[in-house]
């Protein structure tokens, strides 16, 4: 079982560089270690993927030592289960408004005794058997918990959200957060960015990593700045379309 890199990245106080996955070819999860990324982010919320590819992209991810986590679709048990069991290196979950919403999470990632996570041997997770029966307190040590606070209840709640043990990043959603205070798709506007660094200020005093989206290298550089330590640096396809309406616009300016 290898050490989770990303986790001990972060817990030296580093910043660290992923991107959100939305295609299922292994290959560009390949690219994404060759180009320098830290980690991908698997996303089965609004991507159209499917666990048993998302299992491929894991191991497309192991193979070029970059650490790769799964987003699921909503704080549910069997979601966090399977997200973990495909070998992933930890999970991200959605829409995190409640400090009962936050234990509820790790309870669904973690094995006893920090949590009641379902236990099967035959899975990528537990090497088909073959790392044997003494591996809970492994995966428990080294799978990473993400949660999202990406509206305005989470962070009126957020003061007793931190105060969870086990999680180890604040993942701030912008683009929702922008759209719960009814702004939808501001995420430059000052509401939005006063807000987001309110949410930094409490989670770093409470000793924990902040995480956040950011679409251009100028957002990401400001937010590493404010002391962001978790940075998904754009989606596989909006970073492909931009590639691509670069190269046609070279040629073709009027386009």
């Amino acid at each position: 079982m290898r050490e989770n890199q990303l986790k001990r990245k972060l817990q030296r106080g580093g910043v660290v560089l992923g991107l959100f996955v939305n295609c299922s070819y292994p290959g560009f999860v390949e690219i994404c270690g060759h180009a320098g990324f830290d980690f991908v982010i698997i996303d089965l919320e609004h991507g159209p993927l499917h666990p048993l590819v998302a299992e491929d992209l894991c191991r497309a991810a192991d193979s070029v030592g970059i650490s790769p986590l799964v987003r699921v679709g909503k704080n549910d048990s069997w979601q966090i289960q399977r997200a973990l069991d495909i070998g992933s290196a930890g999970v991200q979950v959605p829409q995190i408004e409640t400090q009962t919403d936050a234990q509820s999470c790790v309870k669904s990632a973690k094995f006893n005794p920090l949590g009641a996570r379902g236990l099967s041997f035959y899975t990528r997770a537990g090497v088909y058997t073959a790392a044997g029966a003494q591996i809970t307190d492994k995966l428990n040590e080294e799978s990473l918990v993400v949660i999202h606070v990406e509206g305005i209840r989470g962070v009126e709640n957020l003061a007793e959200i931190v105060s969870v043990p086990h999680i180890d990043v604040i993942f701030l959603g912008p683009y929702d957060l922008s759209q719960s205070l009814g702004i939808p798709g501001q995420v430059r506007d000052s509401r939005v960015v006063d807000l987001m660094h309110q949410c930094i200020d409490t989670i770093r005093s409470a000793g924990k990593v902040v995480g956040t989206f950011a679409d251009n290298p100028e957002t990401a550089k400001q937010w590493i700045d404010a002391g962001i330590q978790y940075i998904a640096l754009g989606v596989d396809v909006g970073i492909f379309l931009r590639a691509c309406q670069g190269l046609v616009r070279a040629v073709r300016p009027e386009s």
